[in-house]
């Protein structure tokens, strides 16, 4: 039984629990409106700095500390960066996959944008085809640059590096384009015939990144084109941003590894093994904004036995316009051809 003097101690401990409870309450409250007075204060403060900074660097004043110089320097070009990325993704929506503003940062692009690039696919030993180009039709040294200049049409022959680099081919190359000076010579690639598709798509990659131009064309290096013909019809479609114009076909899928045309991913083309619609490798011609998506999305572009079905098989997917032009069988020998080859 607890006596009268232990029942006064233990009321007077929970007396004075509850008092300190009660105490410490009432100071976390204290501290808690006293730390949101401060943020609140903190945040007009730095309104007010803010309002005190641009009105002195508004009329000129130097009263302000090198720190909050550059901190008002930085917010500037960040908006101003900002608002280059917003009108970029408006024109390149307008225009294509991306924006003039993009490609003129290049220091290596023309300022003049030109009708067409076109490059001739060649390879190793075929110097003959290529002085009978030059003399029918592509033209040398100031010729070339007229061509360029007046008609708005770059022309080069386009190849790799041989398998054994800087030997004899190379060095053959290197010697022919210092006296024509009319070769994109892609150092990335080795050339050979089952690499085709890949020099196509290197070809595109380095005519976008090298000129701006309305269309580039891929042509081989025994085909004959008229020039005057293809700008005439190329103008035509210049209100057409995304364009693919080539002799359209198809054709069969060949799964048997001893056959000339064997595509090895012939199991992926159906039941049918028959090839989708795509424009014929003699010559074809994709627009400006097509060169730049193939340009951005190279190193995921898958490639197929061929380079006519690897272009077409890039381009199938998304929103382009396909013209099948005959003019472009060069083949047929059909009236108003635009090239034949030999």
């Amino acid at each position: 039984m607890q006596s009268r003097g232990s029942s006064n101690r233990l009321s007077g401990m929970v007396l004075r629990s509850r008092l300190s409870a009660l105490m410490f309450s009432m100071f976390a409250t204290i501290a808690s409106v006293y730390v949101a007075g401060r943020l609140w204060q903190d945040a007009e403060n730095r309104v007010y700095l803010i309002k005190e900074l641009d009105r002195v660097t508004g009329q000129g004043q130097s009263a302000i500390s090198v720190d909050d110089t550059l901190k008002i320097i930085n917010c500037k070009e960040q908006q101003k960066k900002l608002y280059a990325l917003e009108m970029e993704l408006a024109a390149a929506r307008q225009e294509g996959f991306v924006s003039k503003y993009v490609s003129e940062r290049n220091g290596t692009h023309s300022k003049r944008r030109m009708l067409a690039v076109i490059g001739i696919a060649t390879r190793f030993g075929r110097k003959n085809n290529r002085d009978a180009i030059r003399r029918a039709w592509m033209h040398t040294g100031t010729a070339l640059k007229k061509l360029e200049d007046e008609k708005g049409i770059v022309v080069r022959f386009v190849i790799g590096r041989s398998a054994n680099r800087g030997d004899s081919l190379d060095r053959g190359i290197d010697n022919e384009n210092r006296q024509t000076n009319d070769f994109i010579v892609l150092d990335n690639h080795v050339e050979a015939p089952e690499e085709l598709p890949k020099k196509a798509k290197l070809f595109f990659v380095h005519s976008v990144d090298t000129w701006d131009a309305e269309f580039y064309v891929k042509v081989n290096d025994d085909v004959y084109v008229n020039i005057d013909a293809l700008g005439a019809m190329l103008s035509t479609h210049l209100d057409k941003p995304r364009v693919y114009i080539g002799c359209m076909k198809s054709g069969e899928v060949y799964s048997e590894p001893s056959h000339k045309w064997y595509e090895p991913d012939w199991w992926k083309f159906g039941d049918g093994k028959s090839y989708f619609r795509h424009a014929s490798g003699e010559i074809y011609v994709i627009s400006r904004a097509l060169a730049q998506f193939i340009s951005i999305n190279r190193s995921i572009l898958r490639t197929y036995a061929h380079d006519d079905v690897s272009v077409g098989s890039w381009l199938i997917g998304l929103d382009v316009k396909h013209i099948d032009e005959g003019k472009f069988c060069c083949s047929s020998w059909s009236s108003g051809s635009i090239c034949a080859a030999v």
